[in-house]
């Protein structure tokens, strides 16, 4: 699960910076996109603000399931050491 996330927020890091890079373009260099530069740049800063979210929500997920995973490590190991042996 995190490693989607993970390319999620790749993805939309990589859409942030093409975002910014068709702002700082000049107008003559983009016909029939706007001219207007600052939509590109909201556009790149909620891009941005998404991937950090996404790499946020990737880095709980995976610290979450090694916790998940090591409780059942411990677990195991506790109710094999109180066994009796034959």
């Amino acid at each position: 699960m995190s490693r989607s996330l993970y390319l999620i927020a790749g993805l939309l890091a990589a859409f942030a910076v093409v975002a910014t890079v068709l702002s700082l373009l000049p107008a003559a260099h983009q016909p029939g996109l706007p001219a207007v530069a600052s939509p590109w740049r909201t556009a790149a800063l909620l891009l941005a603000l998404g991937a950090l979210a996404s790499a946020l929500l990737g880095v709980l997920t995976n610290l979450f399931e090694q916790i998940d995973r090591r409780s059942e490590e411990r677990r195991l190991s506790a109710r094999h050491a109180r066994r009796p042996r034959p």
